[in-house]
């Protein structure tokens, strides 16, 4: 027997390893299989070369648990190990086996997974103990014992073995005692084991009998060491595709929409599928679905650095061996390789698209609200995605018909280009609450597309910034001969009394709260529009929609909603509901005004008197004079809103026309609904 200090810097390597090395306790499991498989590579390369002679025999990677004695073991058949190697590859920390046998057989070997050499050490997190039994495939090689209890002191000597290969006990401490249960060695090796080029088996194959399930004589092998990432697709049928699909996501039902299949040899290796799952709504649900693997060995769902953000919300497998890794295999470090990668990945995910919409538009029709949160996700983050992206992208209108931004425009020139050359596009986020906006653009001749999308308004905002003379206006933000204005604005003939009579009367029957502003505007628009509608600004409407998905945008958020009720003196019900107001109020408003009037040309006298003089030049007097007729003007204006405000406070006719604005813009609800509809039978 021989004792020694294993070959290391400091006495505190274990710790390090223990709490630091790895990011998860459970890999552990992951690097010994993966040692193991290794191995087994190891084995068929020395074989292929003539180096190992005869028949290989079983290959296959067990592990096995024994309750009662606390020990998980996992043990190979492959090309195991002499004294001498244990001493290097083992005490010697960091000394990996894999990287000198890759160097030397690096144009024949299967894949080796190991580069490190730290793997092994992993084991020492959840064990008391860890032993090595291992017989090398060289002629007359003695087997070997080596033993340590997780500190720099090993033992080792020779042993008898009968089977080449190497077993690897694992005393498990008592903290750590779930990974003697079935159940969860059987998770952990599905999670990280599930395609390794070695068969890995995990007990026996059970089977329900008289009853009950019990196990049978066949070897239960946990992983499909030829996963369909690694076939050729020619070899590979659309149900070959889905039945991956539902072997890499047992829990999803639904089919996938359609597939990559990633195979790059140069200037990097690639294989994989992307899968493009059903995309509606809340983004972050089914991220992180896209499995990175390492020859075949699982490492992480976490790619943000080897894919852009907004693939991750695709489903599949990436597998290279040239994307760098650290030590434990679950962090991914950043270098020009990833960057190759990533940019490759997403032309691939790109030119998929586009031959698509290029060669089966209808089918790319029928699946784009399932996709489209993926692509305007990647427009919104990725610029050289936009491009592509860009001319796939679809907008469907009301009518449910698609077209990329450049059709659209093609379609809409000439009729929704106003008189200062803007192209407008209008849309609308919901068709029944807006019927009657887009029934009137409908009668000019105007088309309305949809946007009712998680991030439609985002990608409108970022078409209007790249493209010039190109707007988007929501169909209810005013009335469409404002929106789309063909000619000069016509100018209402009312006076400015009669203009404030209306606006103070309406005003009046508005319900005013913390969450809702009204503003009343008198314009005269046309008389087959309607009296009077409701509009909201569409910046103060779109920054709001957008604060909701946005960070840095909040403010929008807490404002209150604010529209405009737009009061049409073309039409005639206006007019008549002016003269209604007038001879209801001339006898109480007339002496007001009168006295408004005259208070107003005192204030503007007072005011040109002092207009060439410095605030600081002025008198008490001349300043309390002043503000004393403008108190007095503000009061008198009060008096006559007021009067009108008390009109129109008992005239159904004034309610009822801001009910029905607010029925056409889907605002009447409730108790306000309840009035309007008992209103109008009385009024008929």
């Amino acid at each position: 027997m021989s004792k020694g200090n294993i070959g290391v810097t400091s006495q505190n390597i274990f710790p390090v390893i223990k709490k630091f090395l790895y990011s998860d306790h459970e890999i552990f499991l992951r690097e010994l299989v993966s040692n193991a498989v290794d191995a087994t590579q190891k084995l068929k390369t020395l074989s292929s070369v003539g180096e190992v002679k005869g028949e290989l025999g079983d290959l296959k990677v067990r592990v096995t648990l024994d309750k009662k004695k606390k020990t998980l073991t996992v043990s190979d058949h492959g090309v195991g190990m002499t004294a001498e190697e244990v001493d290097r590859f083992i005490n010697q920390i960091a000394f990996s086996g894999a990287e000198e046998f890759l160097e030397k057989y690096k144009d024949k070997t299967e894949a080796i997974i190991g580069h490190f050499g730290l793997g092994f050490y992993s084991s020492f997190m959840v064990s008391d103990k860890v032993e090595i039994y291992s017989l090398s495939y060289k002629d007359d090689a003695k087997a070997v014992h080596w033993s340590c209890k997780g500190d720099p002191e090993y033992e080792m000597e020779e042993t008898i073995k009968a089977e080449r290969g190497t077993d690897i006990v694992l005393h498990i401490n008592s903290e750590f005692e779930t990974y003697l249960e079935d159940a969860t060695i059987s998770a952990l090796l599905s999670k990280y084991c599930k395609f390794l080029p070695v068969e890995i088996v995990f007990g026996k194959k059970k089977e329900w009998k008289d009853g009950k399930e019990v196990e049978t004589d066949e070897d239960n092998v946990v992983n499909d060491t030829n996963p369909a990432w690694l076939r050729k697709p020619a070899d590979l049928t659309d149900e070959d595709y889905s039945k991956f699909y539902h072997q890499l996501y047992p829990d999803q039902f639904e089919e996938p929409l359609f597939h990559i299949h990633l195979n790059v040899d140069y200037p990097f290796h690639l294989t994989g599928i992307l899968y493009f799952p059903k995309i509606k709504n809340n983004m972050d649900v089914r991220r992180n679905k896209i499995q990175l693997y390492c020859n075949q060995v699982f490492v992480t769902s976490e790619i943000e650095n080897i894919v852009p953000e907004y693939l991750t919300l695709l489903h599949g497998v990436i597998d290279s061996p040239d994307i760098p890794l650290n030590v434990s295999r679950s962090y991914l470090q950043s270098d020009m390789n990833v960057k190759k990668i990533s940019s490759h990945i997403t032309k691939k995910v790109a030119d998929k698209l586009q031959e698509i919409f290029k060669n089966e538009r209808e089918d790319f029709e029928k699946k784009w609200n399932d996709i489209k949160l993926f692509i305007q996700f990647g427009m919104l983050t990725d610029e050289k995605f936009y491009e592509r992206a860009s001319k796939f992208a679809l907008m469907e209108n009301i009518d449910h018909k698609y077209f990329t931004l450049d059709e659209y425009r093609e379609k809409v020139k000439d009729s929704q280009t106003d008189k200062d050359g803007e192209l407008i596009c209008l849309y609308t986020q919901d068709p029944d609450a807006t019927y009657s906006y887009i029934d009137r653009a409908r009668q000019k001749g105007y088309d309305v597309l949809l946007m009712n999308g998680e991030l439609d308004i985002h990608v409108i905002s970022q078409a209007e910034q790249k493209n010039e003379h190109l707007r988007f206006v929501r169909v209810d933000s005013d009335v469409i001969e404002n929106i789309i204005r063909k000619e000069d604005k016509e100018k209402t003939a009312l006076t400015d009394r009669e203009q404030d009579a209306l606006r103070y009367a309406f005003e009046s029957r508005l319900t005013q709260n913390d969450k809702t502003h009204y503003y009343v505007s008198v314009e005269s628009v046309s008389a087959d529009a309607l009296p009077v509608f409701l509009t909201q600004n569409e910046f103060m409407r779109r920054m709001k929609d957008m604060s909701a998905h946005q960070q840095g945008m909040s403010f929008y958020g807490t404002m209150p909603d604010q529209y405009n009720l737009v009061l049409n003196t073309a039409h005639p019900l206006i007019s008549t509901v002016l003269e209604e107001i007038k001879s209801g109020t001339h006898e109480a408003v007339a002496p007001l005004e009168e006295q408004l009037a005259s208070l107003e040309a005192e204030e503007k006298r007072l005011r040109d008197e002092q207009k060439d003089k410095k605030n600081d030049e002025l008198t008490d007097d001349e300043k309390n004079a002043v503000n004393d007729i403008t108190k007095q003007t503000a009061d008198k204006r009060a008096e006559i809103k007021k009067v009108y405000a008390d009109f129109a406070s008992s005239n159904d006719r004034i309610g009822q026309l801001i009910d029905v604005a607010l029925l056409a813009a889907g605002k009447l609800t409730g108790e306000a609904l309840s009035r309007f509809v008992n209103r109008t039978v009385k009024m008929m």
